[in-house]
């Protein structure tokens, strides 16, 4: 298997983690074990996800799920900037690196699935 902490995609995603753990210890206790617990165990899928689609012959269903798991991180950001847990600069910073982590697994996604349609020369 392939070393996957070396995958662009694992880091931004594992950045993504550590970026959530420093905020959200100044979040209130409400939403540190409630949104902030779930937005957590999202991305550690995600990160679960990408390494196991890493390991694997056939990657396509694991980086879906990898990707629907990226939505859910995404919403949940979004509801903690609503909730005025992060300001708008943490908002900005959070979403344009799970926006980063998304257009990774789309690439890897495509990548995939032009490797398995047979060629019609």
């Amino acid at each position: 298997m392939a070393n996957y902490d070396n995958l662009p995609v694992y880091k931004a995603a594992y950045d993504l983690l550590l970026r959530v753990y420093g905020l959200g210890q100044h979040w209130g206790r409400d939403i540190k074990f409630t949104l902030g617990e779930r937005l957590k165990n999202d991305l550690y899928d995600v990160l679960l996800f990408i390494y196991q689609a890493n390991g694997v012959h056939e990657k396509s269903a694991l980086i879906e799920q990898a990707r629907l798991g990226i939505t859910r991180v995404k919403i949940e950001i979004r509801l903690l900037h609503d909730l005025k847990q992060l300001s708008v600069k943490q908002y900005a910073v959070l979403s344009q690196m799970s926006e980063s982590v998304s257009k990774q697994l789309a690439a890897w996604s495509k990548s995939q699935k032009n490797k398995v349609k047979p060629n019609s020369d």
